[in-house]
């Protein structure tokens, strides 16, 4: 039993690392509204280093439209300025001399519908490690059976891990419907 108990912990373990990756990608799709998030991927040449832009400056969102960033030292603007230029976010940064603002597009209908096509291929992906871990479980409950493990307790062990990905697949299927309904809302 206290093999089984491990494999279903494990399982747990790793359809929860599924939902969380999930999590983070969909940060990384913008939704239309201004987050520091969407700066995550922009790193800067800080004395020879690849540094990220959070560590080199303050990144503020005064309005659903604007990103402003306030380098720590003012002899940081052009670089910061040409690292948000090559990591090719599609911004357009303007230097005021004291600090960047970035204006966010508002999305056209047919860069949503991408931006849902990213989201559903993202969830898939989620979806894709759940039943993985499903599968390796499900294995090494067939290994114990083997080795002597009795029938009833397997198959109770493999109708747990089933009802595990059942409530894990909703996660994602909710998860991906909020994320389609706040890209979709304009």
């Amino acid at each position: 039993m206290e093999e089984i108990e491990f494999i279903l912990d494990s399982t747990k373990e790793s359809m929860a690392g599924s939902i969380a990756h999930l999590e983070k990608e969909f940060l990384n799709i913008r939704a239309g509204k201004a987050s520091p998030q969407m700066l995550g991927s922009v790193f800067v040449d800080y004395y020879g280093s690849q540094t990220p832009l959070s560590q080199v400056s303050n990144v503020n969102i005064p309005d659903a439209r604007t990103i402003t960033i306030q380098p720590y030292e003012k002899n940081m603007l052009q670089t910061i300025e040409k690292a948000i230029m090559v990591a090719n976010l599609g911004f357009n940064p303007m230097n005021n001399g004291e600090n960047i603002i970035i204006n966010v597009p508002a999305l056209t209908e047919e860069r949503r519908r991408d931006l849902v096509k990213q989201a559903k291929a993202e969830a898939e992906d989620a979806k894709i490690g759940i039943r993985n871990a499903r599968k390796d479980a499900n294995t090494e409950i067939k290994k114990l059976e083997k080795e002597g493990t009795s029938e009833d307790v397997c198959k109770t062990a493999e109708d747990d891990i089933q009802k595990l990905t059942d409530g894990f697949i909703r996660k994602v299927e909710e998860h991906l419907a909020t994320k389609e309904a706040e890209i979709m809302k304009v």
